[in-house]
């Protein structure tokens, strides 16, 4: 029986829009102080996405048994539907009445650079969830309302069910305190190379003293691939290689799925990573960042032709 993964963060719909330029070639930064511009955008589409039910729905692909802890606005039916029918327990969802779903604007220039605007609307509400009412295996703490990160991080420590910790882009909200708190004693800490700074800056510590607060130090690096440092080894994977690139938004959320996968069947870290990859390059491929599909077949052979090695996953 596989362990049954809670998967914290948020649920939104996005609005994901592509610019034909660069930000960089548009953006002054000698009048940042007085900035005002606007970008027209040559695609907008609107698609299901949040932390929680990206992390989710890459998991339910993955056969790993992910229920959703979140919460979610009066429009949220037809997700529901979507992610029930992919394999996700949504009987932990709480719907807040007269409220709308979280809403994400993210717009996205040719070098993959991101602009994002996000409204929180229900999630205001996600600190009034408890893991103690939704028991399960591991947790995934994905970027939500700080105060709910805060939460699940204490009621994971006192339930003792061992943690993803993935602050993310709720850093500039957290206090350094409450990044601390959530690293120590984490199972996995993970952020892209930018956010893996950011932490290591403003808490003042190198990466052997943050080790000794994680179990697992995992960076992504994109085109580079990630990096999995443990207190005994440090593994440098090489990025799996996508068919074609439509839209970068997500491909973070479906690598710790992949990651996550694999980990909790007791695979090696290594494959792990590599399994990350792999989820994150269906994540790429199509517009939005739950569109893709894939079956275990299919993943096993992908993986085989990425990093020449048979993937023994059921």
């Amino acid at each position: 029986m596989n362990k049954k993964i809670i998967v914290t963060g948020s649920l939104a719909f996005d609005y994901i829009m592509n610019f034909p330029g660069s930000f960089a070639e548009n953006i002054d930064p000698e009048k940042l102080h007085i900035m005002s511009i606007s970008f027209l955008v040559e695609t907008l589409k609107k698609e299901k996405g949040g932390t929680a039910g990206n992390i989710a729905y890459n998991l339910a692909l993955l056969n790993s048994n992910p229920a959703i802890l979140a919460t979610c606005g009066d429009d949220f039916d037809n997700y529901a539907a979507f992610l029930k029918s992919s394999g996700v327990d949504i009987g932990h969802l709480k719907v807040i009445h007269e409220e709308s779903t979280s809403l994400g604007m993210i717009m996205t220039d040719q070098k993959d650079n991101q602009i994002t605007a996000f409204y929180p609307g229900a999630m205001n509400l996600a600190d009034t969830l408890s893991l103690k009412d939704s028991p399960g295996d591991f947790c995934v703490i994905a970027p939500t309302k700080p105060e709910a990160m805060k939460k699940m991080v204490k009621e994971s420590k006192e339930l003792r069910v061992p943690y993803l910790y993935d602050p993310g882009m709720q850093l500039p909200r957290l206090s350094d305190e409450e990044i601390l708190e959530g690293i120590e004693g984490a199972e996995v800490l993970i952020g892209n190379d930018y956010e893996m700074g950011i932490i290591k800056k403003r808490l003042n510590l190198t990466d052997e003293e943050l080790i000794k607060k994680a179990k697992i130090l995992i960076a992504t690096l994109g085109e580079q691939g990630s990096e999995i440092k443990t207190q005994k080894e440090t593994i440098k994977v090489k990025a799996a290689k996508p068919v074609e690139v439509k839209d970068p938004t997500g491909a973070g959320d479906a690598y710790r799925a992949g990651f996550l996968a694999g980990y909790l069947k007791d695979l090696d870290l290594k494959i792990c990573a590599q399994m990350g990859g792999i989820a994150s390059c269906y994540a790429v491929e199509k517009y939005g960042t739950t569109n893709h599909k894939f079956t275990i077949q299919e993943f096993c052979q992908r993986y085989q032709e990425n990093f020449q090695e048979e993937l023994n996953f059921k």
